[in-house]
């Protein structure tokens, strides 16, 4: 193959992985879990930043409708002096109303993989079987890709809104999720 060749089907490869991220951002599942697994993002102190407070609230809007019994949070910290996301997390979800015995943190995880493994990990230890994946739209694939490979009964639930507003915003949030999503999918044929 010529590397002409490998970089027509690279590009193709591309469009298609930019195409099926597209059509499964709105994928939602009115199923009921056990948990919802809120995948973590940035926080700005102990305030979480416009992206995960999205998550978040997506997931106790879970929770209200009863959608989901419990949430767990998931997010270690970006440095030293900065609350674990999980942590913030849930702070702000005892804030909303949702009772302290009903959220789970795992604060070690700095990336998705991460995040839902040990999630996975805290699920098991309470005797969840079913998960309810929540995170931005764009996000969901692969996050739906990496529980499947976990083995996890997962089901997606993307933000109703997000931070990424604008196609300034969205274009390069989706070519990071392609190249995520293309890079991760190499790793599993290693």
């Amino acid at each position: 193959m010529g590397l002409a060749s490998l970089l027509l089907f690279i590009l193709i490869w591309a469009v298609v992985t930019a195409a099926s991220i597209l059509s499964y951002m709105h994928e939602s599942s009115p199923r009921t879990s056990d948990a919802a697994i809120v995948l973590g993002a940035a926080v700005q102190g102990d305030i979480p930043s416009p992206v995960f407070r999205e998550r978040i609230e997506q997931a106790i809007r879970l929770y209200r409708a009863g959608t989901v019994r419990n949430l767990i949070f998931t997010g270690g910290s970006s440095q030293e002096g900065i609350p674990a996301e999980a942590l913030v997390g849930r702070q702000y979800a005892l804030t909303q109303g949702v009772k302290p015995e009903h959220i789970q943190v795992e604060d070690k995880s700095v990336i998705t993989q991460e995040n839902l493994i040990y999630a996975l990990e805290i699920g098991k230890r309470e005797g969840y079987r079913t998960y309810t994946i929540v995170s931005d739209p764009l996000h969901m694939k692969r996050s739906m890709k990496m529980a499947a490979e976990l083995g996890m009964d997962a089901v997606p639930s993307p933000t109703q809104t997000t931070a990424y507003h604008s196609w300034s915003t969205q274009i390069p949030f989706l070519v990071r999720e392609i190249i995520m999503y293309m890079g991760y999918t190499v790793r599993g044929w290693t």
